[in-house]
């Protein structure tokens, strides 16, 4: 009889286990009475410091505030940080430390292209839920997520350049009743990743609308040849699919042939310091053409900025209340902690990836974002910024928009 009751205890023991573990028979690591411990490789030192330092900064001032208010059902939200200095082989040791020795429960602002890149296999395989990419990088884009191993844990948040490309499609023949979409490449990961965008929304359209492709090297200083072609096609509107240091040159490459029509770009390219590589060349035409890049991130949202600007202030670092990697910690931080809180005191791998799928999150200076039905495509809602008539900065003209919204009004 001893035996059999102490069977009995034995048995439900395991099954109540079971019930705070994972998928994968582990529980939930990272979780203590008063603590839930979150950690990131980000960099926060060498050339990539001015993007890693203020991206940390954000996510910490969101925090601390939320710690400040008691935090989560009375536990504090700890953030372990490692610096990789951008270097991937360094951020995927340190990924492995987080999750293996300080055995963080989640990743927050998974930083870089090369340590992302480095890293996803290890991800997936460890089913650890990752929030946020520093990065547009197109291996995050998945319309299947149905699993750890198919990357059920991942939830990207700022633009995948795939998706970016998909919006400026939309965006242009919405805007511009673009027909035959002009394409400019790079060919690097961020030139072909956009113009696989293009190409998949162009489609799912089907019909009338066609892609004409020009790929040019990522060191690159003249473009003429492929501007030419894009003229000689006769394009409605063309996607200048490069990042930062080529992107001015596309529009150089544009303006020596004559190219009126209209330019799209990624958000990364929307800066003035950007600006500043073709502005010479801009001002001096008698008929500009418009110039437009993908935004996210919404300034325009006053109360939601001040009480960004002000915890960022509280934090330490005031010199970030206007810093854009800052508000993009900021968001990341906010995001994860609406999926902590909608677990409910149910800290599992299994329940935070279930709730951050079940329903929509209002991305606090931005637009809707949507894990729904194992989609991982990052933010479908853009704004759209124009090129100011004397070359000096942008503004916007079109107001943060879902991708789905606009489909269903241009094929209405």
């Amino acid at each position: 009889m001893k035996k059999a009751l102490s069977l009995v205890l034995v048995l439900s023991m395991f099954v109540l286990a079971l019930a705070g573990c994972d998928k994968k028979g582990k529980a939930a690591q990272g979780v203590a009475e008063t603590v839930i411990k979150v950690g990131n490789a980000a960099a926060t030192s060498g050339k990539y410091a001015a993007i890693g330092t203020p991206f940390n900064s954000g996510i910490q001032a969101y925090l601390e505030k939320v710690n400040s208010e008691g935090g989560i059902d009375g536990k504090k939200i700890e953030f372990v940080h490692y610096d990789d200095e951008f270097d991937p082989v360094k951020g995927k040791a340190m990924t492995e430390s987080l999750i293996n020795d300080d055995k963080v429960f989640a990743i927050l602002g998974h930083f870089g292209t090369p340590t992302v890149g480095a890293t996803l296999d290890l991800l997936k395989e460890t089913g650890i839920p990752t929030v946020h990419f520093a990065t547009g990088i197109g291996a995050l884009y998945n319309e299947e997520a149905t699993s750890a191993e198919k990357g059920k844990g991942l939830f990207p948040i700022q633009p995948i350049y795939i998706t970016e490309g998909r919006l400026m499609v939309a965006r242009a023949i919405e805007m511009h009743q673009a027909k035959k979409i002009g394409v400019i490449y790079t060919n690097d990961d961020a030139g072909k990743d956009i113009l696989e965008g293009v190409e998949n929304q162009i489609a799912k359209l089907g019909g009338e609308y066609t892609v004409v492709k020009e790929q040019i090297n990522p060191d690159a200083t003249d473009v003429s040849s492929a501007a030419l072609k894009l003229k000689e096609e006769n394009v409605d509107a063309v996607v200048a699919a490069a990042i930062q240091a080529t992107y001015p040159t596309i529009i150089k490459g544009l303006i020596s042939q004559g190219v009126s029509k209209p330019v799209y770009t990624s958000y990364v390219n929307a800066d003035p310091v950007t600006i500043s590589n073709f502005a010479a060349d801009y001002s001096k035409l008698a008929e500009k053409f418009p110039v437009y890049a993908l935004t996210w991130v919404d300034r325009n949202k006053e109360a939601e900025v001040k009480e960004f600007q002000d915890a960022i202030t509280a934090f330490g670092t005031p010199e970030y209340v206007d810093n854009v990697h800052a508000m993009t910690g900021w968001i990341a931080a906010n995001i994860f902690v609406e999926g902590l809180r909608r677990c409910e005191g149910e800290y599992t791998w299994e329940k935070f990836m279930d709730t951050m799928e079940k329903d929509k999150f209002q991305n606090p200076l931005g637009g809707i974002l949507s894990f729904a039905d194992g989609q991982r495509l990052g933010t479908q809602s853009m704004s759209v910024s124009q090129v100011t008539e004397d070359a000096l900065g942008w503004e916007t003209v079109k107001p943060i928009e879902d991708l789905n919204v606009i489909i269903d009004r241009i094929t209405k």
